[in-house]
């Protein structure tokens, strides 16, 4: 079975649980974290996880559309694309 993994990258101003937040939505969907980057840059935080959902039993779109909400909720950017579209994208 091949691999299917994202990219998710969260921005937003720097506070409590945010790394909590997000690999606690992966951990209830059966998601393995990868790699995970993260920074504060003075009062900001950026994060990028690339994450296995291979075994989620949710659809991508499903997953998104929850991360997304939890980022909402906290207040932070929260982007999550398919490592295909990612990869297409940032071609040279």
């Amino acid at each position: 079975m091949d691999q299917q993994k994202v990219i998710i990258s969260v921005l937003g101003r720097d506070r409590v649980g945010i790394i909590a937040t997000i690999s606690n939505i992966l951990a209830d969907h059966n998601a393995n974290i990868v790699d995970i980057s993260q920074t504060i840059l003075q009062d900001y935080f950026t994060m990028i996880m690339l994450v296995d959902v291979t075994h989620s039993p949710l659809e991508f779109n499903e997953l998104k559309k929850r991360i997304a909400e939890a980022g909402d909720a906290i207040g932070m950017q929260v982007n999550v694309q398919n490592t295909e579209i990612f990869d297409y994208m940032h071609r040279i």
